[in-house]
């Protein structure tokens, strides 16, 4: 729709990701609320010490699905303006890799709206972590995505951003390269 306002942007590496420019973007004077998700590296991951995340991504098909998302946010909740932002490359302990700020007439729209996105980002945007440890490193497939795959009785996987464009093959078929 050409009347929906949204910034999505896909930083690249070595660039911080500055929460007050997301949140002066989303900023309305007929809003009274302005829902914040802010995703930072931790330092343990299941006992092991984390050193940074390094993010990797399709970016125009991670710009496009974040695009549909939105949309699908906007056809469920009385939302103002939304801005998502992504860092690629290391993001160290402690610093931020993903923002959303979400405004809203009401509290509600823009809570409920700011989790949403933040799931359906983490389930179905072409964006790849590998979390880097004091021992080794491993490339994690987010819990949502693995859950939206397993979802009992789904034969048809169109949810995702990418709809059809995208084949999944199920478990137990043999992987190829």
């Amino acid at each position: 729709m050409a009347d929906e306002r949204n910034l999505i942007e896909i930083l690249e590496e070595n660039n911080p990701i500055n929460i007050i420019k997301y949140i002066n973007y989303v900023h309305s004077p007929q809003c009274g609320a302005i829902a914040t998700f802010s995703g930072t590296t931790r330092d343990t991951f299941e006992g092991k010490t984390v050193l940074e995340l390094r993010y990797e991504a399709y970016v125009p098909m991670a710009v496009r699905c974040i695009k549909s998302i939105c949309s699908s946010a906007r056809s469920s909740w009385n939302l103002n303006s939304i801005a998502v932002a992504h860092r690629l490359g290391p993001v160290p302990v402690g610093d931020i890799s993903v923002f959303i700020a979400v405004s809203s007439v009401h509290r509600a729209d823009g809570l409920d709206a700011c989790k949403f996105i933040i799931d359906e980002v983490k389930a179905s945007v072409p964006i790849w972590k590998k979390e880097v440890y004091t021992n080794g490193e491993v490339w994690k497939e987010n819990s949502e995505f693995l859950e939206r795959m397993e979802e009992p009785g789904i034969q048809d996987r169109t949810r995702a951003c990418c709809g059809r464009k995208v084949k999944v093959e199920d478990a137990l078929d043999t992987k190829r390269c």
